[in-house]
């Protein structure tokens, strides 16, 4: 063999044995891959704070979801329905004892002496489609013949002190509730009506598919109330436009959240699609669309009543006198105008003429009679100055009146609005722009000082830079306040996000306990750059239920992992109510069709 061929014999021999250690480690990964692949969901799910049940999968008997290790399906990620209440109440004992309910043999009525009306009649109606909706196969199945059935509840009986013919919900309604599931049947007491609402919703999430596929509910006491008053979501409507079907659909999530504001932001820069009967010139030539894209009047009422029957107001924004270029089309001369080296432009309002006073005028005088709620927001935030500076008129009046800055301008123009609302017995609500000055992220603010805006004035906090701060500074001033600087939900992050909006907590600021009770409550907020019909339900939900638990229940309701635990069963459950809510890991919701 001469020397050419013993390298050839060689090289073969190399790669051979390369090929025999490829192989080896390929069957040595593979083995690895496949015994992590036992332990991988454990490990994925820790790393999203939720570690899945221990121990073999479960059978899970529904007429519209099985898991099983029988049909090679897992109930390892099945969400667990166990009756755990959103948001928590504040005090609240439950025993092993479990009763059942049937559809055909429950109902709702009226403790002798309470007060009745249609409110209730509805709800009752409501909550009988809602209770029984997990899954009809349930409505007919009986126990096994050498089983014993727990016993049947039968009624739900309702007292309330309250007249409540005709009510509508206001800042001082009365939620508080006392809910009992024994063997003598379920007893819910309330002062209000608004109470007596709440408490339904909970006895609705109390209820469970259990044993036989029965419908369950534990022996259980409730004594309940919220911490906050103001419990809202903030919808914009003019940079998408939102139909009716679907505002109507949150207000169902809200109340099932036990929200009780509808903060409706309606007009901003985009659009201006409520149609008003004073100036229909506005809807006319300032909505997407005269016809398609506004809200009619009976539109209007039609989302007002569907609030006001599950005990939500409805609280109007018309923001000025900045976010107001969609109003120049239908109102001519309302907007300044100013001319730069790009040309011209339209700025915010003319403060200093009085025709915009006398249209504002006529246009809150509309507003008053439409909604009813006593709080009318008037925005105030982000005027651009820039119009406002290149204005003869406006430069001479800033002299006559002494003012030195265009914020003292701009605080002239709010007073004058709250002056209008306070004449039509109204109260106003503002940003914070209108007495705090500082950019969204700036720690440095001053805030004005007392006197500035009317007592009554509330104030809302939505800049993030230092809310604690400048939570302190307007209650030290005396002013109610809302907050809603950290709980902005158009803004989205990757994973679980929801931890930081249960964290964050509106008597998080330095301050007396005469300051924290002007403390009115919050408000989680979807603006719509980047939101529509397609997408607000689930950008919204189950998000906005932490902030709903943070309003509702005890300051010392702070556990993570049981509140992660009860949100993953609420999340299912308004999906199964048919609300599109957002996953918040890797989970399967039972009784939900697919």
């Amino acid at each position: 063999m001469d020397n050419s061929e013993f390298q050839l014999v060689k090289m073969a021999l190399n790669l051979r044995r390369k090929r025999q250690w490829i192989k080896l480690c390929s069957v040595f990964l593979v083995a690895v891959v496949l015994c992590s692949l036992k332990y991988a969901g454990v490990l994925i799910f820790r790393r999203s704070r939720y570690i899945a049940r221990e121990g073999s999968d479960v059978s899970i008997r529904s007429p519209t979801l099985r898991f099983s290790s029988e049909n090679g399906g897992t109930g390892r990620y099945l969400v667990r329905e166990a009756g755990h209440v959103w948001p928590k109440p504040r005090q609240q004992v439950s025993t092993a004892d479990v009763f059942v309910l049937r559809r055909g043999t429950f109902n709702f009525t009226y403790a002798p002496g309470s007060q009745h009306c249609e409110i209730l009649d509805l709800a009752f109606e409501r909550y009988t489609e809602i209770i029984f909706s997990i899954g009809e196969a349930a409505t007919s199945r009986r126990c096994d013949a050498d089983t014993t059935c727990p016993r049947e509840l039968n009624v739900l009986v309702v007292s309330i002190k309250e007249p409540c013919e005709g009510a509508s919900p206001h800042l001082d309604s009365k939620e508080n509730y006392e809910l009992t599931v024994s063997r003598e049947g379920v007893k819910l007491k309330a002062d209000s009506v608004w109470g007596a609402l709440r408490g339904l919703e909970t006895f609705s999430q109390l209820i469970y598919r259990g044993e036989h596929d029965l419908y369950t509910v534990n022996r259980t006491d409730i004594q309940d109330f919220p911490r906050f008053p103001h419990r809202g979501v903030l919808l914009d409507t003019s940079r998408h436009f939102v139909p009716v079907k679907y505002i109507l659909q949150n207000l169902d999530a809200m109340a099932f959240n036990k929200f009780n504001v509808f903060h409706w932001h309606i007009v901003d820069d985009p659009s201006f699609p409520y149609e008003s009967v004073t100036f229909p010139e506005l809807s006319k030539k300032g909505a997407f669309h005269p016809d398609t894209h506004v809200y009619t009047q009976k539109d209007v009422r039609t989302i007002l009543e569907y609030a006001r029957l599950r005990g939500i107001r409805v609280m109007p924004e018309f923001d000025t006198p900045g976010h107001t270029l969609s109003w120049r089309h239908g109102q001519p001369g309302l907007l300044t105008t100013c001319y730069t080296k790009s040309g011209k432009h339209r700025g915010a309002f003319n403060p200093v003429h009085e025709d915009t006073y006398q249209f504002m005028g006529k246009l809150l005088k509309e507003l008053k009679d439409v909604f009813p709620d006593q709080l009318v927001h008037l925005g105030g935030d982000e005027v651009n100055f820039n119009c406002w500076n290149n204005h003869t008129d406006i430069a001479k009046f800033m002299e006559k009146q002494g003012f030195h800055y265009y914020a003292k301008l701009q605080s002239y123009y709010i007073q004058r609005m709250i002056q209008i609302v306070e004449s039509l017995g109204k109260e106003s609500a503002v940003w914070e722009d209108v007495i705090c000055s500082g950019s969204n992220n700036d720690p440095s603010f001053h805030c004005q000082p007392e006197g500035s805006v009317p007592k009554n004035t509330v104030i809302q906090v939505w800049k993030r830079g230092n809310w604690a701060g400048k939570m302190a500074q307007v209650t030290q001033r005396g002013l109610r306040t809302i907050l809603s600087a950290c709980w902005y939900l158009d803004l989205i992050s990757l994973g679980e996000d929801w931890p930081p909006y249960y964290r964050c907590d509106p008597h998080a600021f330095s301050g007396t306990k005469a300051q924290k009770d002007l403390v009115l409550g919050g408000e989680a907020c979807l603006w719509g750059e980047f939101v529509d019909w397609t997408n607000l339900l689930s950008r919204l939900w189950p998000r906005a239920s932490v902030i709903a638990e943070r309003l509702w229940s005890s300051e010392d309701t702070t556990d993570m992992d049981d509140a992660s635990v009860r949100l993953g069963e609420h999340r299912c459950r308004m999906v199964r109510r048919g609300i599109p809510a957002q996953p918040l890991h890797p989970s399967a919701c039972p009784f939900v069709p697919v």
